[in-house]
């Protein structure tokens, strides 16, 4: 179970943070779209607990697990929640375990970058004998996931391999390049539920076909998100926390705090933190509107980053995500006990040392007038993680309300996506080239 603590953000506790009475109000005009998600559940909702997706999904178990190897070709919406779902519900060292170890299961990487150093370092490490390769991009037009499937289509071809049995698609159920060439090639495919955009998919076929490649049950991950659906949707202000995330992130917004901080306090759980960047941004910066989002990690940003958020401009709101329970932990030896500097840690475990870095942390910002909130996973499991993307996935639909933006589209993203096609010789798009153009270089 998640819990979320929003004492550092009371005027109680902190001189700039608000008033009860002001955040109850603002919830209540925000319920308004809670309302409004329960008379027409969004697809991001209406996909939850889909017995459908889950079949299509499970479907492909006899085929997948032939295999050793799974790699995404995909990018922002189609790889961030694969990315999450395997830093955090696998063991960091999962992909070089061997198959004994992973108790069958498949290694996973992600190709989510058209960075060459990149994508030639995943393909060194995969036999293409043993490898499939999950083709994701909903328009079947996404530049990235099309020039990663040029280049392993032509590695299959010139190995001697079906492509058709190293592929699967993850596309449009009608619509679309890929869709096309699945159903001429007889190329294994599955859908993108036509009314979930890619920010909000990880719990569709997009992310779920790479969880179960790697062990991961995906079952028990929507039943986390059926768990947080049914608290998200519910009218009692102070039992919602998605509602209460909305609003307190809009209050702030309003008073000036531009800058969204995630902080994870957990190397598995850091990744969740890049899956929200893209949520926050995407589905919330629009016409002049929009809170900054960033990542951090604890412990390593307090030597990096909480010289700023202490000491510098007031203009962020910090959510602290602490792990109770590490799935593994290690005892610091007791050795140098006339040295006061490191007597002190010997006999500790990592995990009180971290968690009580946490603390100092959170507590330094609470002196120095810096809200902060936090959100606390009792330990590393799918029920927690399905819980996770459900209330954040509600919280930005409220915050598009408050904000009078529709949280659904990207109008910033399709300028840039136009000239690079041109760029590219795309046809149809030869008027983009010019765009952009400067009247004076200055190259020094």
């Amino acid at each position: 179970m998640l819990k979320f603590d929003f004492s550092r953000v009371l005027k109680e506790n902190v001189s700039s943070g608000l008033e009860v009475s002001e955040i109850e109000g603002k919830a209540k005009e925000a319920l308004k779209s809670i309302e409004k998600m329960k008379d027409s559940e969004p697809g991001f909702l209406r996909i939850v607990g889909d017995p459908e997706i889950l079949g299509q999904v499970k479907d492909l178990q006899e085929w997948l697990f032939n295999f050793d190897t799974f790699v995404v070709l995909g990018i922002g919406g189609s790889a961030l929640g694969n990315i999450a779902l395997h830093n955090g519900l696998r063991p960091l060292n999962w992909n070089e375990m061997s198959l004994e170890e992973r108790g069958g299961y498949l290694r996973v990487f992600v190709s989510d970058n058209v960075d060459p150093d990149f994508v030639s370092s995943i393909l060194d490490r995969v036999d293409l004998k043993w490898t499939v390769f999950n083709v994701i991009s909903k328009s079947g037009s996404t530049a990235e996931a099309m020039a990663n499937y040029l280049i392993v289509r032509n590695l299959l071809e010139s190995s001697g391999l079906d492509p058709k049995e190293h592929l699967v698609f993850t596309t449009d159920p009608e619509r679309g390049v890929l869709r096309k060439i699945a159903n001429e090639e007889g190329i294994r495919v599955l859908d993108v539920p036509p009314d979930v955009g890619g920010r909000f998919s990880v719990l569709t076929q997009v992310g779920m076909l790479s969880a179960m490649a790697e062990g991961i049950d995906i079952d028990e991950l929507h039943e986390g998100a059926i768990d947080a659906k049914k608290r998200c949707l519910e009218s009692e202000i102070w039992n919602n926390p998605a509602l209460l995330i909305a609003v307190i992130h809009y209050l702030f917004y309003e008073r000036g705090r531009n800058i969204s901080v995630m902080m994870p306090y957990s190397n598995r759980l850091y990744y969740l933190a890049d899956w929200f960047r893209q949520l926050w941004a995407e589905s919330l910066g629009k016409g002049g509107k929009g809170q900054t989002p960033v990542k951090a990690l604890g412990t390593t940003d307090q030597h990096s980053q909480i010289q700023l958020y202490n000491d510098g401009p007031n203009d962020k709101l910090i959510t602290f995500v602490k792990l109770d329970r590490y799935s593994r932990d290690i005892l610091m030896g007791k050795l140098h006990e006339d040295k006061d500097a490191l007597s002190y840690l010997g006999g500790r475990k990592l995990s009180e040392l971290i968690n009580s870095e946490l603390h100092g942390t959170e507590a330094a910002l609470t002196e120095n007038n810096r809200p902060s909130m936090k959100l606390i996973f009792d330990g590393i499991r799918e029920y927690n993680f399905g819980y996770f993307f459900v209330t954040y996935e509600c919280a930005t639909a409220i915050a598009g309300d408050l904000l009078g933006v529709n949280p659904y589209d990207q109008p910033g993203v399709e300028l840039g996506k136009r000239i690079t096609y041109s760029l590219m010789g795309r046809k149809g798009y030869e008027k983009e080239a010019d765009l952009g153009k400067i009247e004076k270089e200055m190259i020094i």
